[in-house]
């Protein structure tokens, strides 16, 4: 993608980051902040019970009567975003895949974080790690993570490493940060190495889903080939007993993910590849139910 799309893409981008960027500030995971420091806001006159330590003696010289330095904390919210790129993420039967609602769900997190000031750091995985920054503000940096997005589609192989990517960054992340786990969700391993982040950080995982998980259209027994696993198959797509199965298998997978988050820390969030994404990003940040 050259300079100039990439630019074109980032400001329209911008337009939904800007209400994002605000429900992340004042929603959701407002624990995820952490003081920087102390910054002088101005001074208002001595009151009983205030800390003498604080008085403001070239004021209160000038004024005649004491007053004391007022400071406020500083705030910064950092932001890790985790994104799946395997094969498994390239259906969908909608408008786009679950690669594209991913990246496009990533991508206004970022452009939110830059809105924010916020340290931003990315790690994009398929069956390797295809791509890793450490956080770092500004928008060039964000732009450069766009662009990573882009070309993390080229060049993929098989697999899912989520659980190599969880724990990589559970190794680098130092200081407290909301991680953003954006993936279908379909591989092992990554309960243990998501609680872990869990414990010293705010963890939102989001799992991308689309109409067919629930329902297959009725078109006779049709051919089927697992990108991961190269397995091959016939689905037999008019069998209301198969749909009935369908259905319950992938309700019984939601269901057991959504505990498995829920009981080791991290916040669930479904987003499908029909949904509007900005729209459901930013309903979930205003939201006060898990501040």
């Amino acid at each position: 993608m050259n300079k100039t799309s990439l630019a074109k893409r980032a400001y329209l981008l911008n337009l939904h980051a800007l209400s994002l960027a605000e429900g992340m500030r004042s929603g959701t995971f407002k624990s995820v902040y952490r003081g920087q420091g102390v910054e002088f806001s101005g001074v208002r006159e001595y009151l009983h019970g205030d800390d003498v330590r604080t008085i403001d003696w070239n004021v209160t010289a000038r004024m005649g009567r004491p007053f004391i330095k007022q400071f406020e904390e500083e705030r910064e919210l950092s932001v890790f975003l985790v994104v799946d790129a395997s094969f498994s993420m390239d259906g969908g039967s909608g408008k786009q895949s679950r690669f594209e609602t991913a990246f496009e769900c990533a991508s206004l997190l970022a452009m939110a974080a830059t809105q924010n000031n916020s340290p931003l750091g990315a790690v994009v995985f398929d069956g390797r790690i295809s791509f890793f920054c450490p956080q770092k503000t500004g928008k060039d940096h964000a732009l450069m993570i766009l662009s990573r997005f882009d070309h993390a589609a080229q060049n993929r192989i098989s697999g899912s490493v989520l659980q190599t990517a969880l724990e990589g960054v559970w190794k680098v992340l130092k200081k407290r940060t909301l991680v953003v786990v954006i993936s279908d969700f379909r591989t092992n391993g990554w309960v243990q190495p998501l609680a872990r982040l869990a414990l010293h950080h705010d963890v939102l995982a989001v799992r991308i889903t689309d109409a067919l998980d629930k329902q297959l259209p009725r078109i006779g027994t049709v051919p089927f080939a697992d990108p991961e696993t190269h397995f091959l198959g016939l689905l037999p797509t008019s069998s209301a007993s198969f749909a009935q199965e369908w259905r319950e298998y992938n309700h019984m997978h939601v269901q057991r993910w959504q505990k498995d988050c829920l009981r080791h820390g991290a916040v669930p969030l479904i987003i499908g590849t029909e949904h509007d994404v900005a729209a459901e990003l930013g309903a979930f940040f205003a939201s006060k139910e898990f501040a």
